[in-house]
């Protein structure tokens, strides 16, 4: 699962890059290995929103022995879940070998090899394989590429040592990258390609093996789980224009994905705008402007396995 995010899609983040998220296809086209430059691109532009998700995990969670990212995808995460708690071991946990490797490339890449184990396997069945229960297990859009949702949270807490802290990454603000009008072609593009993203989500949601619709009241499943809701927290990723060179390329990997995924359900219009704003040679494309951003908020809900 390759929860950097959770799937990556261009406007939700739906499954960043989420989540998750495996080398495999869970009713959708994505192909989680072959899009792990995009994974780390966006986990690395959204690293500062997830630093401080772990900051306030790490006011519950002290001295963690054992911490689990599952669905790591590359370890963008896994490796700052190392740098946060420098006295925890790390599994990163996914069912795509490719993108495990990157993960522990990563890890020796910051110096955290040692600290950084990697667990293959489709979750939540993986998680029986760990040799110790968790400390602190991260979910950050997996849960949403699972079937039974419900099922899944319990067996996530079902990993936790007594007192042990399971940490999902599930909902927020879809990403904007640009105003509601940008000069020519109807304005709210973004808007009406987070419509057609919500219809693709709630198909891939319905293909699913197994799939059970649920509430996305995640406090509630999580004390549906057995678990203690601890409390939620949005964390927000404001990068303003102009946009340094990775934030900007960043962009316009995400709207030329959006462009391909999207176009049967857009309309001459639309898909002309994002052709034109995909141009490098027009002087009004994403290439050139100068009012590009990246605005997002990812919320985190964190829950105690009661000792």
């Amino acid at each position: 699962m390759a929860s950097d995010h959770h799937t990556p899609d261009p406007q939700h983040g739906h499954g960043r890059p989420h989540g998750h998220q495996h080398g495999h296809r869970h009713g959708d086209d994505f192909d989680w290995a072959a899009m792990a430059t995009m994974l780390e691109a966006e986990a690395e532009l959204f690293t500062p929103a997830y630093a401080r998700a772990l900051a306030w995990l790490g006011t519950e969670v002290t001295e963690p022995g054992l911490v689990v990212d599952a669905g790591s995808g590359p370890g963008v995460i896994s490796c700052l879940l190392a740098e946060t708690f420098p006295g925890a071991r790390v599994v990163a946990v996914d069912g795509s070998e490719p993108l495990l490797e990157r993960a522990r490339a990563r890890a020796a890449r910051q110096g955290v090899a040692a600290r950084l184990d990697t667990l293959a396997g489709e979750l939540p069945e993986a998680l029986d394989e760990l040799d110790h229960p968790a400390d602190l297990l991260w979910a950050s859009r997996s849960l949403h590429h699972l079937g039974d949702q419900k099922a899944a949270l319990a067996a996530f807490g079902g990993r936790l040592a007594p007192g042990g802290t399971l940490a999902v990454l599930e909902g927020g603000l879809p990403s904007r990258y640009l105003p509601r009008d940008v000069g020519f072609g109807r304005p709210g593009l973004q808007a009406r390609l987070d419509a057609a993203q919500e219809e693709r989500f709630a198909r891939m949601r319905a293909e699913l093996p197994g799939a059970v619709a649920e509430t996305e009241d995640w406090p509630a499943l999580l004390a549906a789980a057995g678990l203690k809701h601890t409390g939620s927290r949005s964390f927000l990723l404001d990068v303003p224009a102009p946009l340094p060179d990775p934030a900007r390329a960043f962009v316009v990997d995400a709207l030329t994905r959006a462009r391909d995924v999207h176009a049967d359900a857009l309309d001459a219009e639309d898909c002309a705008t994002l052709d034109r704003l995909l141009d490098p040679t027009d002087p009004r494309s994403l290439h050139q402007r100068a009012d590009v951003f990246v605005l997002a908020a990812h919320t985190v809900h964190r829950a105690v396995r009661p000792v």
